[in-house]
């Protein structure tokens, strides 16, 4: 939330999409103060664009929101659970007015190391896993995310590479605002205008 107050000081007057939001922190700030406030959720079974229990259901790798329609994407840790983050990236930064930005966090596993692909989908969207299985906590199942990639600082790079974005990876270690973690790494997405 710091990262976003920093670049979009407007922010609660601005377009926002978050997807896979908790129900916690700055999740909770966004739903509560933004005008213009849109959660998504990945449910498998439903079709893209429809409503589960109230929240819509999108993938990131396919959304049928319109172009350049938000101002702020907003994920946290969710990029290390899309099989096609070349997919979702462009995605993404397809849905971003010019000047918009896809803020995000993600654990940056490897740092100093390349990216390394963890999982893999199997034809019946299971996960194929190319090491130890790794899951993480979902707000809408269970059994929750497998982990598919370990991301590096290379992520930079490869968001550059295959959106045209202009991209910054962000430190905030600042215990004023109660931020001290091993994985504290915001990334700032950033459409040219």
């Amino acid at each position: 939330m710091q990262t976003i107050k920093n670049y979009y000081p407007n922010w609660s007057e601005l377009f926002i999409h978050e997807s896979s939001p908790g129900k916690r922190g700055h999740s909770v700030l966004l739903q509560a103060k933004a005008k213009h406030y849109v959660e998504t959720q990945f449910f498998p079974e439903a079709s893209l664009g429809s409503y589960v229990n109230g929240v819509r259901h999108e993938d990131l790798e396919q959304q049928t929101f319109d172009d350049e329609a938000f101002d702020l994407v907003v994920t946290s840790d969710v990029m290390e659970h899309i099989y096609e983050p070349k997919k979702a990236f462009q995605e993404i930064y397809r849905t971003l007015k010019p000047g918009g930005a896809h803020i995000f966090s993600v654990p940056i596993i490897n740092k100093h190391k390349k990216t390394q692909r963890w999982a893999t989908k199997n034809p019946d969207g299971s996960p194929e896993f190319l090491f130890e299985p790794e899951w993480h906590g979902n707000p809408v199942d269970k059994k929750g995310s497998p982990v598919t990639f370990h991301w590096g600082y290379d992520i930079k790079d490869f968001i550059e590479t295959h959106t045209g974005a202009d991209c910054e990876i962000v430190y905030i270690d600042d215990l004023k605002y109660g931020i001290r973690a091993e994985y504290i790494e915001i990334i700032v997405m950033k459409k040219p205008l």
